[in-house]
C-alpha cells in the first residue's frame, strides 16, 4: 500500500489574535471514521484495489496515519481489534485510550486515545442508545414521548409494539450505536477541564426519526455529564463533540446540533462551519460523497489556530473513491489545533 497522505494544517487568518489571548497551551484533535475491517468487502468496495482492503496493509497505513497526526486527542468511530492492535501499538506510540464496543454482536464502537503528557483522565461514562428502548416505556407510561420524535406513522404504541415489527419504536431504537464522554484536564498553566465527546450515529438515511432520537439523547447526556463535571471540579468546562453522524449539513440532526432548528440542552457550534464552512465531503465512494464527520464545540476558551485541510472532489488522492492507496477508510480525517484561553 503507497504512502499514506501527509496530514496538513492550515493556519486560520485570526490565529495571530487568539495567540494573544492565550494561555500558551495548545492541543491537537482528530476525528476519523477508521471504517471497521469486519466491515471491509469487495463486494462493497469493488472500486477499491483489493490490495487496500487487506487488513495487514490497512492496519498499517491506519496506525501511520495516527503516528502523522501527533494528536493530542483522537477520537475513532468503526474502531476494532481494538484489545487485538490498536491499544497496545498506540500505548506503543504513547498513548492511552478509553473504548466502548457496540451492543449485540457489532464487534467495532468508539474509542478515544489522548496522550497522558497532554491530560489526565479525570472521568468517563459509556453511551448506549439501546438505552432508549427503556427510555421510551417509561416515557409511555407516563403518556409522553415527545421528547424522542419517533415516526410511528401515527398507529398507537400497543399496535406497533410486537416482535421484530420494523415500525415497532421499540425495534427501531435498538441499533446497537454507542458513544464515550470523558472528562480532562489539560496539563496547561491554568490547568483547564474539556469534556470530549465521541459518537457514531445510525446510518441508515431512512430512519431519520431514530438518528435524531439519538443526537437528542447524546446532548441530554452531555448536558448531564458537563453539569457533573462541573459541579465536582468547581470549574467550566469546555465541550468538544466529535463523530460520524451519518447527517449532511443542514438536515435535521446537523440542524438539531447547532440549534437551528430547536434549541438544544447545550449550545453547540461547527467547528469547520466557524471557519469557512463544513468540508464538501467526509465521505467518498462512488455511491455516495458528503460530509458525514463533524467536530462541534462549546465554550468561549477554545480557539482553533488551524485546520486539517480536506481535499477537494478533483484531487488526485480521492479521485475514483475510498479507500485507495492514498487513504485506508472510506472517510478522511478532521480536525484542529486549537489554543486555550486565558480565563476571564
Amino acid at each position: 500500500m503507497a504512502k499514506p497522505i501527509c496530514s496538513r494544517f492550515i493556519h486560520l487568518e485570526d490565529s495571530q489574535d487568539v495567540a494573544n489571548g492565550s494561555n500558551g497551551f495548545k492541543f491537537r484533535f482528530i476525528s476519523y471514521n477508521i471504517l471497521a475491517q469486519v466491515y471491509v468487502k469487495s463486494s462493497y468496495f469493488q472500486h477499491s484495489p483489493s490490495s487496500c482492503l487487506k487488513w495487514k496493509a490497512r492496519s498499517q497505513a491506519i496506525l501511520m496515519d495516527f503516528k502523522n497526526f501527533d494528536a493530542d486527542f483522537l477520537c475513532t468511530q468503526e474502531l476494532d481489534e481494538y484489545s487485538t492492535f490498536y491499544k497496545s501499538n498506540m500505548e506503543n506510540l504513547g498513548y492511552l485510550s478509553l473504548y466502548i464496543k457496540r451492543s449485540g454482536q457489532k464487534r467495532d464502537g468508539c474509542g478515544i486515545f489522548y496522550k497522558p503528557s497532554s491530560a489526565q483522565l479525570l472521568q468517563m461514562e459509556e453511551i448506549d442508545y439501546n438505552d432508549l428502548v427503556n427510555c421510551m416505556s417509561a416515557l409511555n407510561e407516563i403518556g409522553n414521548n415527545k421528547v424522542l420524535d419517533l415516526e410511528t406513522r401515527h398507529a398507537p404504541i400497543k399496535e406497533l409494539s410486537r416482535k421484530h415489527q420494523p415500525d415497532d419504536p421499540h425495534v427501531r431504537l435498538k441499533r446497537d450505536c454507542v458513544g464515550l464522554l470523558a472528562a480532562f484536564q489539560l496539563n496547561d498553566s491554568s490547568n483547564h477541564i474539556i469534556v470530549v465527546a465521541n459518537t457514531h450515529i445510525y446510518w441508515d438515511p431512512n430512519w431519520a426519526d431514530i438518528k435524531l432520537a439519538q443526537a437528542k439523547y447524546l446532548l441530554s447526556r452531555l448536558s448531564q455529564f458537563k453539569e457533573l463535571i462541573s459541579n465536582k471540579f468547581t470549574c467550566i468546562p469546555s465541550v468538544l463533540v466529535a463523530g460520524d453522524f451519518n447527517s449532511t449539513p443542514g438536515d435535521e440532526v446537523y440542524r438539531y446540533l447547532v440549534s437551528a432548528s430547536e434549541v438544544a440542552p447545550i449550545q453547540l457550534r461547527s467547528l469547520y462551519a466557524a471557519h469557512g464552512g463544513e468540508p464538501t465531503f467526509t465521505n467518498c465512494t462512488p455511491d455516495f460523497t458528503g460530509t458525514l464527520d463533524y467536530i462541534f464545540l462549546s465554550g468561549s476558551r477554545l480557539r482553533a489556530v488551524s485546520l486539517l485541510e480536506m481535499p477537494g472532489p478533483e484531487s488526485a488522492d480521492v479521485i475514483g473513491g475510498l479507500p485507495n492507496h492514498h487513504h485506508p477508510s472510506d472517510h478522511l480525517p478532521i480536525g484542529a489545533d486549537f489554543s486555550v484561553l486565558q480565563s476571564p
